[in-house]
């Protein structure tokens, strides 16, 4: 697997930056950037912060499956940034699909 391919587009996916990334998983812009630069493996410590910005666990980064599907923990992560009425919404339509 191609990691770097892998974080560029979990990183499109939410339509982030580089720069967006790199501040949601409290890294520098430059050890983000020089990942994609250089083409280079991150280190593992790297790796798991990109993943808890992403929401996923590191299981989930590498999952071939998980590509095409969304995790429960990031499910949460979304509708946690919902306002109350937004997550009101999403919890009436949820209920009516039981």
């Amino acid at each position: 697997m191609d990691v770097c391919k892998r974080i560029d587009e979990l990183r499109k996916q939410r339509g982030w930056s580089i720069n967006n990334l790199a501040m949601e998983a409290l890294l520098t812009q430059s050890t983000v950037n020089n990942l994609f630069v250089r083409n280079s493996e991150p280190k593992l410590s790297t790796l798991r912060a990109i993943c808890n910005a992403f929401g996923i666990t590191l299981s989930e980064f590498f999952e071939e499956e998980a590509r095409d599907t969304v995790s429960d923990r990031q499910l949460l992560n979304e509708i946690q940034k919902l306002s109350s009425e937004q997550r009101h919404a999403v919890y009436t339509i949820l209920k009516s699909l039981k």
